[in-house]
């Protein structure tokens, strides 16, 4: 703890240096680069703007007021990440969750970690740091995949190496944007997890996903549920067959017997029965009356 306060202490001297016109650092090599680079400075939060690269939409209020106390209570433990753009003024790289909670309390300075970087490099800087550091949800996770794809030309191969993941867990994430939009938002309202999207996004049609996603909320079908109802649209005439039961031929004793039934008590009696000859026999009744008439004929009353 000493240690950072210390660090901190020496960030507001730094602080002071970045302020001085004269000593306005653009590049790594640049005279006092070294003092600031790699370095905590406490800068002043109007001097940054947010990452327009940050991968992270959603940002949880109670959350953002429960950290917004922590800091008001502790400070800011973990410093920022900025780069500098131009004379004091710096565009967050991560820790866009600290910036806020630190201007929901009022606070006018935060500790950050200063690097020099161009866009490309501070999109790639942005998306890695948060795959690894912050709790994304997985829609957000798989956009950031694809970001690095499409705008850094990063193979999956390379990301693997970039992100610490199995490339196979990079293909499952990418692979949920295949879903509907509006499965989408359920996983990241937290409505489904990562599960049932995986299993949803085996249907090709957006409509048939969409009719399976509602079934999952209405019924709250689980992950393994999930899978038996895709399995099952994908194999319905197996489905069918294993829930439809055989239709079992009647006896032809109690075939011969039904229209002495059916005749002596007026009504359509129904009769099951298997092979050895267990079953059951069905007499409707349309009312009260019926069914006391019925009985008189049954108990010879």
């Amino acid at each position: 703890m000493a240690k950072a306060t210390q660090k901190q202490v020496l960030g507001r001297g730094l602080s002071a240096l970045l302020k001085d016109p004269e000593n306005d650092i653009k590049t790594a090599s640049d005279k006092n680069a070294d003092k600031v680079v790699g370095n905590i400075v406490e800068l002043d939060l109007v001097a940054i703007e947010v990452n327009p690269f940050q991968p992270r939409s959603n940002f949880n209020d109670e959350a953002l007021h429960e950290l917004a106390s922590s800091i008001r209570e502790l400070g800011v433990i973990q410093p920022i990440t900025v780069r500098k753009l131009e004379f004091n003024k710096y565009q967050l790289v991560s820790g866009e969750r600290r910036f806020r909670a630190s201007k929901l309390i009022g606070l006018e300075t935060i500790p950050a970690y200063i690097r020099i970087a161009n866009d490309q490099e501070s999109l790639e800087m942005a998306l890695v740091e948060n795959i690894q550091r912050q709790d994304l949800d997985p829609i957000e996770i798989a956009l950031s995949y694809q970001r690095l794809i499409d705008e850094i030309q990063l193979t999956q191969e390379k990301m693997s190496e970039r992100v610490g993941k199995k490339r196979s867990t990079i293909t499952n994430y990418l692979r949920l944007l295949r879903l509907d939009p509006i499965i989408q938002t359920g996983i990241r309202d937290g409505f489904l997890s990562m599960g049932h999207g995986r299993a949803l996004v085996n249907i090709d049609k957006k409509d048939d996903q969409l009719s399976l996603y509602e079934q999952i909320i209405s019924e709250n079908l689980s992950v393994r549920d999930t899978e038996k109802a895709v399995k099952e649209y994908q194999n319905p005439s197996t489905s069918q067959k294993e829930t439809t039961p055989k239709t079992a031929k009647t006896p032809g004793f109690i075939e011969n017997s039904l229209n002495d039934f059916n005749s002596y008590l007026s009504v359509k009696v129904e009769a099951k029965a298997t092979d050895k000859g267990k079953g059951k026999l069905t007499i409707p009744f349309n009312s009260k009356e019926d069914f006391e008439r019925i009985k008189k004929l049954i108990l010879g009353e």
